[in-house]
Parts: C-alpha cells; structure tokens; sequence
C-alpha cells in the first residue's frame, strides 16, 4: 500500500509496506520484528533512511538473523543502536560487524553499539570489516583507531576493543580494498560466508556485500552509483537484494555519481536475477515520487520489491516462519 510522505509521522504507530511485481514477500510485521525475525534465516532491516532526520527512518542498518539469533550486522547509521535493541538482537550472538563505507549514516552508531558490549558478558574476539581508505577517508583501521586509541581516541577509555583489555572483545578489524574487482572473502565460519567487492560512490572507498547462508544469498548494496558490473556478477541469484533507492530518475550528476536512478536499480536487479528486491535508504527525494520511481524499475524488473521500513524483516521465498 502506498503512502503519502505526509503521513510518515504515524510510522511509529503503523509501518506501511509497498508490493510490486508477481510475488509478494515473506514480510514479518515490526510486532513480530521486535523479537527478531523469526524465519529460520532472514534479514531484518534496522535503518531504512538516509543522512537527513525528516521522516523517523534510522540510517542505515542490517540484521542477519539464523535460528533466532542476529549473526552478522551490516552497517550502523545513526539510530541503529536505538532499533538493534527493539529488535532484542545480542551484542553477545553477533559473528561480525560489517561496515559499507564510513559516510557518517553508515557508521555512526557503530560506537554507541560496542560501548553496549562494555556491559555484555561476551569474551571471544569480534570482527569488524570495513573498506580501505583514501585521501579523503580513513580506512577501517584508522578509522577504529581514530575512536579507541588509548592515547588520541575519542573514546579512549574503550582502548579495550583494540587489544582486548578491561574486559572487551578484541576487535579482529579487517580491511576489504574498496578498488577489489573481484568478490574477496571478508568473513566465513560454520553459520554463513560473507564476500566483498568495491564499488563506486563517488570519491568514498566503499564495499557491496553478499552473505551466504543454509544455500541462501543476501545482498547489500551500500550506496552506489553507475555501473558496477562485479557487484552485479557477486550477486548472481541473490534470494533478497537490499538496494540502496536515494535518488529520483532525474537526479543531477552529483547525486547520480553517489546513487542508482530507478532506472539503474531495475536494471541491475534484472542483470543479477534476484528473487527480490527491498529498496532502503530511503529519502525524502525519492519517497516524494515513489509512484514514479517503482513504475521506472517495474519497466525493467518484474520480480518481488518492497519499499522498506525500520524493523521489518524479510525471508527467502518458500522458508517457513518458525
């Protein structure tokens, strides 16, 4: 059902959902979200918004939940610490920690959500990937260093998270180069596998991801732009497609450098196959021709899309909620 961005300000009370395409999603309403999803794999949106605090969306934010448990958590805009706990995800189950890019509305919760763990009883190391740096931005390395260094951080009294003292998980940080043309492993254990590519966002070293998983396949944008044909091949088949949807069809070519068109997104959910497609990152330039812009992508992908909220969550085609 589609909704006009002036009734946003009762989101909190009633989450709208948009369907096109043939199929509709396996889609856990934010009652049932609140205690995580509950599909045997699923992916929960935490912030389904942009940088701008106009329409009560968090930043940027993913869950991967299995058997109940929020596994891995894939970036942490502003707000995301606020929904990781509606969601009564655990610090305590998180596999690793996987950053997009280091724009503020994909990171900057990301302390707020390790100062959590001061107050958890967990012991084992905890990975956090991210990308490589550039002039204008710090690697993920630098980037850690810069809040906990127990000298210079912003948050110094956490130096715990660099070397595993005063009681904190060590930080296992890895680095992804953001100029990879191939997908590279970023993280794998007994529960899923986690690969890496760069892609482009303008002058801002960045990563998409894809998260395999019991035979299953999930895929995260980040904020990209233009034409990114190894993000494309990555995700080949992909069961959800988390697509970053920022910009209107006529975007100028700043914005258009930093984020799909409509017209883009269809296409590369077509070129890569995927089963469905949730549009998040939303922003007020694009919710106000939202009509427009699912018609553009319609003209091009014809599966399953879903015009994401906070705390929704989404399953596979064909698994059973538990």
């Amino acid at each position: 059902m589609l909704r006009s961005i002036e009734s946003r300000a009762s989101r909190r009370v009633r989450r709208h959902m948009t369907v096109v395409g043939f199929a509709a999603l396996s889609i856990l309403g934010p009652g049932v979200a609140q205690a995580g999803c509950s599909a045997p794999v699923a992916v929960q949106v935490l912030g389904s918004g942009g940088p701008v605090s106009d329409d009560a969306r968090a930043s940027s934010g993913y869950l991967v939940w299995i058997d109940g448990e929020a596994r891995l958590l894939i970036d942490a805009g502003g707000g995301v610490f606020l929904r990781f706990g509606e969601a009564k995800a655990k610090f305590e189950t998180l596999d690793a920690i996987a950053i997009t890019h280091l724009h503020a509305d994909h990171v900057t919760d990301l302390a707020a959500i390790l100062k959590s763990g001061f107050f958890s009883d967990r012991k084992r190391p905890l990975p956090i990937i991210g990308p490589t740096g550039s002039p204008a931005f710090p690697g993920m390395r630098t980037y850690m260093h810069a809040l906990f260094d127990a000298r210079h951080g912003a948050y110094r009294y956490l130096s715990g998270y660099l070397d595993g003292s005063g009681g904190l998980a060590k930080a296992e940080i890895a680095e992804i180069s953001a100029k990879s043309e191939k997908p590279q492993k970023a993280f794998a254990n007994a529960a899923f596998k986690l690969s890496a590519v760069g892609v482009m966002h303008g002058p801002v070293p960045a990563l998409g991801y894809v998260v395999e998983v019991r035979g299953r396949k999930f895929a995260f944008s980040g904020d990209q732009g233009g034409d990114n044909p190894d993000f494309t091949a990555m995700i080949e088949g992909a069961d959800i497609l988390v697509m970053d949807h920022a910009v209107p069809e006529d975007a100028g070519l700043v914005e258009a450098a930093l984020h799909d068109r409509p017209s883009e997104i269809g296409k590369l959910a077509k070129a890569a196959n995927v089963k469905k497609l949730v549009l998040s990152h939303n922003m007020a330039r694009s919710l106000n021709v939202l009509p427009k812009n699912l018609a553009t992508i319609a003209e091009h992908y014809t599966g399953s899309t879903v015009v994401a909220d906070d705390l929704m969550c989404f399953a596979p085609d064909g698994d059973a909620r538990k």
